[in-house]
């Protein structure tokens, strides 16, 4: 885990899973623990100062504090983390995020409902483009396992960095033995560029 290259001391903070119906609680309690549903934070969280983290909701954007935020750990409590932005113009800025209560999102994948007590975050050591979006870094890597499957997603990906000098591209193979196999797909539906030209 890239959390361990970090010189300074681990601290794991234990959520805390309910269900929302009562009765249920001792029968999934086991279960709800090892649940790691997209946009909640894990039940067990591992940090240590300097360690790069985002913000997994809005807590208060006016300051800074908004879903997709990288921020940088710089302490924490039982109850609170302390922090700084890691971009945009208010990098730099000292923050707290506090534990809270977090509904896991319902559908069909998610056994059942319940709320978890953790702080609203997770490591950050990377991020899909469409978190990325509207950040500018200083340096970019973008890993395309596939293709991207949406308009602009590859220019998205290629102009978070403030040079082309600072993207480095990592595409697999698309023809196995081929000269010419590093390549990938960008998706541009012509419809829009033909009415955004009329």
């Amino acid at each position: 885990m890239l959390v361990a290259r970090f010189p300074e001391e681990s601290k794991t903070f234990i959520g805390i899973d309910e269900t929302i119906e009562p009765h249920d609680q001792s029968q999934f309690e086991d279960l709800l623990h090892s649940l790691n549903p997209p946009g909640l934070p894990p039940y067990k969280l591992t940090l240590k100062q300097k360690c790069p983290i985002i913000l997994l909701r809005n807590l208060n954007p006016s300051d800074g504090l908004c879903n997709g935020t990288r921020l940088t750990c710089c302490d924490f409590k039982s109850h609170v983390i302390s922090a700084n932005i890691s971009v945009g113009h208010l990098k730099n800025t000292h923050v707290f995020v506090p534990r809270i209560p977090l509904l896991a999102s319902q559908d069909e994948k998610m056994p059942i409902l319940f709320k978890r007590t953790q702080f609203p975050v997770r490591l950050c050591f990377a991020m899909t483009i469409n978190k990325a979006q509207g950040q500018t870094l200083d340096f970019v890597g973008v890993y395309l396992r596939e293709p991207v499957f949406s308009h602009g997603q590859l220019y998205v990906a290629f102009s978070r960095a403030k040079s082309s000098n600072c993207v480095k591209v990592l595409i697999r193979p698309t023809i196995p033995g081929s000269e010419d196999d590093h390549y990938t797909d960008n998706i541009v539906y012509k419809e829009i560029i033909e009415k955004a030209t009329l």
